[in-house]
């Protein structure tokens, strides 16, 4: 498995979108296991949506799933056949508050590719956990090859100098630029200038953390076309792409900071369906011609396409409410939710994407804040302790943060 393929798929794993605690947890109820030629899956049976994360720990190997607000409900693991694969044993318990943790035992190390599956047919919710690599020397016999996931190009890990583990790499992208001025004010502000400067800041806070790199769209004043900014946030192996925007909305009195996803089933409102038509102009793209699908049967390579977008989306909603979360003790808020609808800048197929509309440029209170460097900077900060507080809960595997996380649960004995 490619490791770029390893590390897109813990991300999406990390991504459904959170929901709040409640006193009705959602129950683990079965689970199940089947082989194949070099992958062994062990599916759970959910009651619901959850919210969780994984990571690993060695000496000796395991594998720790923490789901949040879920509880076992009669889950017997010893009947799983765990003969001949790399799972010595399953154990499982209460965590912090109304949470599962899960441990799996391991013979030898593998390679964990997880992710969430909603309600389909008959089936309900699903936690899947797939384990490769070393799966083939434990399990000759070839069974029933599991669903077929993203083929896509190595990543080349991104090494600093003071720790050994890659950085997250944020791609950030300020809106329009050159030809294109975005909204103007009533006073003459241009939206592309407003966003090139919040932008930039995001990067400097940034590049000031460790354990993060990032890189910008556009650093000037020039013109880059929709399917450009998509094509840049897969040409630098992006673990999440922001674009940053300072819209005009069809009322004047409309105001406050508003945070999108994706949605490929219409908008959510009329705003973010105006929203969306507004930014997405000739240059439309489609996410099949981002994936490496040409030698692909057209059914499958519409199947994997779907639960490629499908993944993609539950991971950029989780990060979109991280982010609002963090805005709302910045500036007012035009939506308390993540909103969602085809902005053609947000269709990558595998990099969680989200677009923030910092405030409207055309409502006069929201323009006057948004051309001083006093609230820009505050914008700023907020879009980074959103994307920060996303990446503590979630991070990718192979990372600086899901590295010191794993030293601080192991010092601290909790596994």
């Amino acid at each position: 498995m490619h490791r770029r393929q390893m590390l897109l798929n813990m991300l999406l794993a990390s991504a459904a979108f959170a929901l709040p605690f409640s006193v009705n947890a959602t129950q683990i109820r079965s689970a199940r296991l089947w082989r194949s030629e070099n992958k062994l899956r062990l599916v759970f049976d959910l009651s619901g949506p959850v919210q969780y994360k994984t990571f690993t720990l060695s000496a000796p190997e395991r594998i720790i799933i923490d789901v949040s607000g879920a509880r076992l409900e009669g889950t017997n693991f010893s009947q799983l056949a765990l003969e001949n694969t790399p799972i010595k044993a399953i154990r499982s318990g209460h965590f912090g508050q109304g949470d599962t943790r899960i441990v799996l035992d391991l013979a030898s190390p593998v390679q964990l590719n997880s992710f969430l599956l909603g309600p389909e047919g008959a089936q309900g919710n699903r936690l899947v956990l797939d384990l490769g690599h070393d799966v083939a020397a434990h399990a000759p016999v070839q069974l029933a090859a599991a669903p077929a996931v993203l083929a896509k190009e190595p990543l080349a890990p991104v090494v600093d100098k003071a720790h050994p583990k890659r950085d997250i790499r944020v791609v950030v992208d300020a809106g329009h630029g050159g030809k294109d001025p975005g909204a103007i004010g009533s006073k003459g502000e241009r939206e592309k200038d407003v966003v090139l400067s919040i932008a930039q800041l995001l990067a400097k806070r940034l590049k000031r953390e460790k354990g993060f790199d990032v890189r910008l769209v556009r650093n000037d004043d020039f013109f880059v076309p929709l399917r450009k900014r998509v094509d840049i946030a897969r040409k630098y192996n992006a673990d999440m792409f922001i674009s940053v925007h300072a819209d005009a909305a069809p009322r004047l009195t409309a105001s406050g900071a508003s945070v999108f996803a994706l949605s490929e089933n219409g908008a959510t409102s009329a705003t973010a369906r105006f929203m969306a038509q507004r930014e997405n102009d000739a240059d439309l793209i489609g996410a099949n011609s981002l994936l490496n699908l040409k030698d692909k049967d057209p059914m499958l390579a519409g199947v994997i396409l779907d639960m490629s977008m499908n993944a993609t989306i539950a991971a950029s909603l989780q990060l979109g409410h991280s982010v609002l979360g963090s805005l709302e003790g910045v500036t007012t808020l035009h939506q308390k939710r993540v909103e969602q609808a085809g902005f053609a800048v947000l269709k990558s197929p595998d990099v969680p994407s989200i677009l923030v509309e910092t405030g409207f440029i055309s409502n006069s209170r929201d323009s006057q804040r948004l051309v001083t460097a006093r609230h820009q900077q505050a914008v700023a900060d907020g879009l980074f302790d959103g994307m920060k507080q996303y990446f503590e809960r979630n991070p990718p595997v192979g990372s600086f943060i899901a590295w010191r996380q794993e030293q601080k649960a192991a010092e601290q004995g909790v596994v």
